[in-house]
């Protein structure tokens, strides 16, 4: 019975925030990477996109309008990590606030010798456990272009959100079993130390250098390129990519 109830409410559902044939096609061109996949992986993506548009609440800052289009191409980035997961990893939150660009925020913190240093930081999204997500409209929308140099700001603030699922942001989402936690924690390690000797030493990386502030940042910008220029990642970060591959189910490289 149960079975039959949750399918029932589920077909309600996607009739209720059924997406448009035409703006369907519009986001998938403006988006290329969402339609690196089969047939059925992109039908599966739509009805996910859906389904996501019922159950959560979208809210324009300071007068935004966040119309249909806006809402689909944040629904479908936001989708494309769970696509083998389930829309269940995003249950514990529903608000998402979307801002027509960056926003500062104001930080504050306490160094080893109780000194307070308040500072601004420039935010393109915020991910915070409970929600609600913030997402800067500029950035979403220049996720066409910005695929080319593996920066996407939905990916990002949407993986943090997987990584949090069983408590702070960690750089390890959850996982079955102590053989695959130990495994996790081994590649990610030796990736996040080679990338931030990278970084330190001012070379070039493919991965975004605020990767290096925390294996939670490296987690959440190496997704990001994971998803939209997957055969850079592998190029790059060939064990981190074969650990996507394995958590995420997807190998984005294969059709890119």
């Amino acid at each position: 019975m149960s079975g039959w109830w949750s399918r029932w409410r589920e077909s309600r559902a996607l009739e209720r925030r059924a997406i448009p044939d035409a703006l369907w096609q519009e986001t998938l061109a403006h988006f290329p990477f969402l339609g690196w996949r089969s047939d059925e992986d992109v039908i599966e993506l739509r009805r996910l996109s859906a389904l996501f548009l019922d159950r959560k609440e979208f809210s324009g800052a300071h007068g935004l309008e966040v119309d249909d289009a806006m809402a689909v191409a944040i629904a479908a980035q936001a989708c494309l990590p769970v696509l083998r997961l389930g829309l269940e990893a995003y249950d514990g939150f529903v608000g998402i606030v979307v801002h027509a660009d960056a926003v500062v925020a104001e930080r504050e913190v306490t160094d080893e010798h109780g000194i307070v240093h308040e500072y601004e930081e420039e935010l393109a999204g915020e991910a915070m456990q409970g929600g609600p997500i913030m997402l800067s409209w500029h950035d979403v929308a220049g996720a066409g272009t910005s695929a080319d140099w593996g920066y996407n700001v939905v990916i990002h603030e949407f993986a943090h959100v997987l990584d949090m699922q069983n408590g702070a942001a960690d750089g390890m989402p959850p996982l079955a079993g102590r053989a695959a936690m130990a495994h996790w924690a081994m590649v990610m390690e030796a990736q996040y130390a080679r990338f931030c000797k990278r970084v330190d030493g001012g070379g070039y990386t493919l991965l975004d250098p605020y990767g290096a502030t925390g294996v939670d940042e490296f987690f959440a910008v190496a997704s990001e390129t994971f998803f939209v220029a997957p055969l850079d990642l592998k190029d790059e970060h060939a064990p981190l990519y074969d650990l996507f591959v394995g958590y995420y189910r997807q190998d984005p490289a294969a059709r890119a």
